[in-house]
């Protein structure tokens, strides 16, 4: 394996599974001259910086009697990483793009120490959009990182630096921040996987806000796997951050799913053949494809810059405001001096906006299960940029401003390429708490459209090394009104159940159709002998939801310990004894649906 192949997880753990010292790895990377591209990092890790962190990872090593047990105990040993330098990692200055802020955090923000716990080693801070306002990635003294694909082309921001760096396997994951999505614009620009996560499920203890009631953490990956799994060690509850607020969701989403989409998309001309093969893409995959008017969700948008959510961004540089205006850049400045002047009654006219929104919009999930939107409308060259600051930085918003706003979740991943060779990305867009079923999903995509990782142009098979936790199920074995376009399914899917497998039950069962049930029901009877397979279906149903969906069960119905033919057993749908006598034995028919089906069943 050459260095340049260090590119997934999955690599860097098997490098060290075949002996490779992180020193020699990591050292000879961050060393490298004329690895790194300037404009990309604000500060880079000296060998002296890294060489504590590596020798503890070299002592672990070698007191471990296993690399695997070590490793399979500390799932990112020695993998490189980088943070948006709006993020404290001790020792390492943090600036958030503006010299005049610049100190030296004696401490670790919480996602970085969890990430260190895992093994991980930061090998520096990465530029961006001073103080994390901008999603163009040009807003910095420390330079304008272009997108590992254009040199004309502007990176995506605010988390620039961290986007090229992965893109170009510089490291191989990093962390950026996310208020109206700048962990998602960058990600499309560049051919990546931007995870932005549910507001309050990843901890920003640590992290300079720039608006502290919505920011994210955000993740920027080469594959789905390793995006997930870098979210599965940041998450959760930390008593550090007022706002952290974890909560695991559903693990997966239903196998056809219902996609809204804008019926009228806003795209620029690079991207105009590219939409309609997502479209394809999607409609390939088996999922309903659903236009949605997406006015009510720019509304929502409209509230992030013109509403009084940018006095955030002033609470954070008010110090320096007063003290040094010129010390922030001026497009940055303009932006949040709009804060000045607004009133507290401006302020709870906005939330009462938000609140009635996020109530109206909660109703679009009885519609659809994702939304899928172009990542950014366009991608603008350096020269767009120049002549029209701030609206050219307002457009790549018009996708992404409304999401944290409303509470959800969002996974932008490569869609295809344009005839001119530019990455185009989408987003999915997923309720707040789905985070492990979105990502799911996402594994379908990345397979299905099957592109190179980042700008190195490599292909090769992943597999996942860690999972975002999901809330507890019940496997639920279902044999008759309750299957997947059976009268009953909906009370499975009203409560968030998701279809495991259809398989049959071990051979020793027999089906009846009982009499007088409404809507027709069937009743399963276990056998010594006589007995045969008859087909289920198994849903994973939400533990919290299990007491609901039994209130719904009527006698002679309950719920036992079905056996199914791999040997394991379930709970599932089962039938009182005394209810079978007289009822039609249909065991012959293998199953409630074959039985149904048959126009002269008895």
């Amino acid at each position: 394996m050459t260095e340049r192949s260090f590119l997934t997880l999955c690599d860097w753990r098997q490098a060290y599974l075949d002996g490779a010292s992180p020193h020699d790895l990591l050292v000879g990377r961050a060393m490298q001259p004329g690895r790194h591209d300037a404009a990309v990092w604000i500060h880079k890790a000296s060998a002296e910086e890294l060489a504590p962190r590596l020798a503890a990872l070299e002592a672990q090593l070698a007191a471990a009697g296993s690399r695997a047990k070590l490793l399979a105990r500390l799932p990112l040993f020695g993998v490189p990483f980088a943070a948006k330098d709006n993020i404290d990692v001790a020792g390492m200055p943090t600036t958030a793009a503006c010299p005049a802020f610049s100190h030296v955090p004696t401490a670790d923000a919480g996602v970085v120490q969890r990430l260190v716990e895992a093994g991980a080693v930061c090998l520096g801070k990465t530029n961006l959009d001073q103080f994390a306002t901008g999603l163009v990635g040009t807003r910095s003294p420390y330079g304008r990182p272009a997108s590992a694909f254009d040199t004309q082309r502007v990176s995506g921001g605010s988390s620039s630096g961290s986007a090229v760096a992965v893109a170009r396997a510089e490291v191989a994951f990093s962390l950026g921040t996310d208020t109206a999505g700048s962990g998602r614009v960058p990600a499309g620009f560049n051919n990546l996987v931007g995870l932005k996560p549910t507001p309050g499920r990843v901890a920003t203890s640590g992290v300079l806000p720039a608006c502290r009631t919505l920011d994210c953490v955000s993740i920027f990956a080469l594959t789905v796997e390793d995006a997930a799994a870098v979210l599965a060690v940041i998450e959760g509850p930390d008593a550090q951050d007022a706002y952290s607020h974890f909560e695991p969701g559903p693990a997966q989403l239903p196998a056809r799913l219902r996609i809204g989409v804008p019926a009228v998309p806003e795209l620029g001309a690079d991207y105009a053949a590219a939409w309609p093969l997502a479209l394809k893409l999607a409609d390939e995959l088996g999922h309903e494809i659903v236009p949605l008017d997406f006015a009510p969700l720019h509304a929502v948008a409209e509230l992030l810059y013109n509403g009084p959510w940018v006095a955030e961004r002033h609470a954070v540089v008010q110090e320096l405001l007063e003290r040094d205006p010129e010390a922030i850049e001026p497009t940055v400045r303009r932006v949040i001096e709009r804060a000045v002047g607004m009133t507290a009654t401006e302020t709870f006219q906005a939330q009462y906006a938000l609140r009635a929104a996020q109530h109206d919009t909660a109703a679009l999930w009885q519609q659809v299960d994702l939304l899928m939107v172009p990542t950014a409308p366009a991608h603008p060259r350096f020269a767009e940029l120049d002549a029209d600051p701030v609206g050219a930085n307002a457009q790549l918003g018009r996708y992404t401003n409304f999401v944290n706003l409303l509470g959800w979740c969002a996974l932008a991943l490569p869609a295809s390429f344009t005839e001119a060779g530019l990455p185009f990305g989408v987003t999915f867009i997923a309720p707040g708490q789905a985070d492990a079923a979105r990502a799911r999903f996402g594994l379908t995509w990345q397979a299905a459209a099957a592109l190179p990782l980042g700008a190195t142009g490599a292909r090769r098979p992943q597999r996942a090394s860690g999972w975002p936790a999901a809330e507890a199920t019940l496997p639920l074995a279902v044999v008759g009104a309750h299957l997947s376009g059976m009268p009953l399914n909906g009370q499975l899917i009203e409560r968030g159940a998701t279809l495991r497998e259809a398989t049959t039950t071990a051979p020793c069962y027999r089906l009846h159709a009982l009499h007088g049930t409404v809507p027709p029901k069937p009743g399963l009877q276990r056998v010594a002998e006589g007995g045969g397979p008859i087909a289920v279906e198994v849903w994973n149903v939400p533990l919290r939801q299990i007491g609901s969906l039994l209130a719904l069960i009527p006698a002679p119905l309950g719920l036992g310990s079905v056996a199914l033919a791999d040997g394991s057993s379930v709970r599932g749908f089962i039938c009182e004894g005394h209810a079978l006598a007289g009822a039609t034995d249909i065991t012959a028919y293998g199953g409630w649906r074959a039985y149904m089906a048959d126009p002269n069943r008895p």
